[in-house]
């Protein structure tokens, strides 16, 4: 038996994206870039990323500032939403927010984001098999980031609405064999100048 061995999930935003969503602004490329020299000396197995251009073009710059690390590509770490709640399963002091949120999901968006949501958890979460330790980092969206962070910290389903995570942010989860995920870091734009931060948030006051 070789057991088990602890995870190291990290996990970014893409970089800022442009408005048509075709790709990242020169701001988001240079987020991108510094995100990759942020994880220069971490030991990464692997890094996924979603299909979408902005996704992928925020994990090439990434992959540019490390050494031989395998980009892969994947719906799992895609743009979608994980799980749409049910009548009465929002607090009813938010539920017409998040219901107005929401509104315009399709019958598409129903089907296939609770599957893909299913599937990163099988394949992003929980302890490794073998003795060693791995890394990896999975460059997606704000809502997928959420959904993990969500699941790490056992709070209800529906509660990745509302978690929102800057672009190029990093986000790191441990999954250490026999005992609860825990989150490492979240949100952390120390890698980028301030006038890099704080970018896919609303308008909001800055800290």
């Amino acid at each position: 038996m070789t057991g088990t061995a602890t995870r190291y999930l990290y996990l970014a935003r893409h970089g800022e994206a442009t408005p048509d969503g075709s790709g990242l602004t020169q701001t988001g490329r240079r987020q991108a870039t510094l995100l990759g020299r942020r994880l220069r000396n971490v030991p990464l197995a692997a890094v996924h990323h979603g299909p979408l251009p902005r996704a992928e073009q925020t994990a090439r710059l990434v992959g540019a500032q490390l050494e031989d690390v395998p980009l892969h590509v994947s719906d799992v770490a895609g743009d979608y939403l994980p799980h749409l709640p049910e009548e009465g399963e929002l607090p009813p002091g938010s539920a017409d927010f998040f219901a107005r949120f929401l509104a315009g999901v399709t019958d598409g968006d129903r089907r296939d984001g609770p599957v893909l949501a299913r599937r990163a958890l099988d394949l992003f979460t929980g302890p490794v098999d073998g003795g060693q330790d791995r890394h990896e980092l999975v460059v997606t969206h704000n809502f997928l980031v959420a959904w993990l962070v969500r699941d790490a910290l056992h709070a209800p389903k529906w509660r990745w609405l509302g978690l929102d995570h800057g672009n190029a942010a990093l986000t790191v989860i441990r999954y250490a064999p026999g005992r609860p995920a825990s989150l490492l870091v979240s949100n952390d734009m120390g890698h980028l100048p301030a006038d890099l931060r704080w970018t896919g948030f609303a308008p909001e006051p800055r800290v």
